[in-house]
């Protein structure tokens, strides 16, 4: 299993910029440190803001920083307001129509890990992420 880039890029984002949460981030340096492309970051900061997490701040000395603390967020609520849960918790598989009263091969094993990952999700606060690891890769 694997998050989309959007998700990636979107808990990459508030990871570092949870390293400060009182700091102003420009766009331009979150490009420049987490080398996401400009376009890209700056639709992820308006889905970030429409949600609820960060704020944008307008003009020469703006940028954007934390409504919510860090430790108010958690992860679930990130990738849920990006991209949507529904693509984590369908069928591994794809098919559209596997449930419990009609499973795949895989529907009993994904849905065990997905409750596991779900809870992870759910219960880990940006606040709990070390920001450090993200600047190695």
């Amino acid at each position: 299993m694997k998050l989309s880039k959007t998700s990636e890029y979107a808990l990459r984002i508030l990871i570092y910029m949870s390293q400060s949460p009182d700091q102003l981030y420009t766009a331009k340096q979150l490009v420049k440190e987490l080398k996401v492309s400009d376009k890209y970051l700056r639709r992820l900061m308006t889905d970030l803001s429409k949600s609820g997490f960060i704020r944008s701040i307008q003009g020469r000395d703006g940028g954007y920083t934390f409504i919510k603390g860090p430790d108010e967020i958690m992860l679930y609520d990130i990738i849920d307001s990006v991209e949507g849960m529904d693509k984590l918790n369908g069928c591994l598989l794809g098919f559209e129509s596997c449930s419990s009263s009609n499973p795949c091969a895989m529907h009993y094993l994904w849905m065990n890990l997905r409750t596991d990952l779900n809870k992870v999700f759910r219960e880990t606060k940006l606040s709990d992420m070390d920001f450090n690891k993200i600047l190695r890769y």
